[in-house]
């Protein structure tokens, strides 16, 4: 399973993408968000689903990128592109992975920004190769292992999150999602795209990095849990009281 999250905010870009990849007992770590930049071109990809047809998708789009860069003026015609080279591995491969039993399954968040975008862009792909863009109402996109992160998210992210903020609130999602869930793990790769600066800024976590917060947001939880107010639980509690003395 994966774990990869987009998150767009007014000043910019926030992504966040676990390295754990599993093939039946066996567990290993790669790369799954891939960064792309030509003067006022750049933009990231992340996958989830199948590696090998992660790997072609990938390198079918380089290939395309290499070739057409300067036709790609905003960032809806590169997902346009990259939805294609998905397109394309399946009507290559989908046949025999479906015979296999497994299924062709490659979902992308791809964000970033090019020349002619007024602003920074986020969109999730889906394996048919449609998409659909991130707005202010919902600015932000999971793909993986999703539900584990997302009532923090809910209620803590918003438009208006700065940067440092957004990526506090997005390694809490990754760090409820690790503590629940045995298939998404360390190292973490970050990255960080401020508006209009058409430069991405990659980075890695690693658990010895984060053991401390991560620790430290038990500890808070767990206090937090302790203050909240107990006097609607004094009915039931009366209830089972009453029955018990019976």
């Amino acid at each position: 399973m994966t774990y990869c999250l987009g998150i767009k905010v007014a000043s910019g870009l926030v992504a966040i993408a676990d390295r754990r990849l599993t093939s039946g007992t066996e567990v290993s770590s790669n790369r799954k968000i891939s960064v792309h930049e030509v003067e006022n071109h750049s933009l990231f990809i992340m996958t989830s689903g199948l590696r090998s047809v992660r790997d072609k998708a990938i390198t079918y789009f380089k290939e395309v990128i290499s070739e057409r860069d300067r036709s790609f003026n905003k960032l809806y015609k590169a997902v346009n592109a990259f939805g294609e080279q998905v397109k394309r591995v399946a009507q290559e491969d989908k046949e025999s992975i479906t015979a296999s039993g497994l299924n062709f399954n490659l979902n992308a968040i791809v964000g970033g920004q090019l020349e002619d975008d007024e602003e920074h862009k986020l969109f999730l792909l889906y394996p048919e190769g449609n998409w659909v863009e991130v707005d202010q109402g919902s600015p932000f996109k999971i793909i993986g292992n999703s539900g584990y992160g997302k009532p923090l998210l809910f209620r803590n992210l918003s438009y208006e999150t700065s940067l440092p903020e957004a990526l506090k609130i997005g390694f809490l999602a990754f760090d409820a999602t690790r503590v629940s869930a045995n298939d998404v793990d360390y190292p973490l790769d970050v990255v960080i795209y401020p508006k209009d600066s058409f430069h991405m800024t990659e980075y890695r976590l690693e658990k010895e990095d984060m053991d401390e917060v991560s620790h430290q947001w038990s500890a808070l939880l767990s206090n937090s849990v302790r203050k909240l107010p107990t006097y609607w639980m004094d009915p039931i509690f009366e209830k089972v009281r009453s029955v018990k003395n019976v």
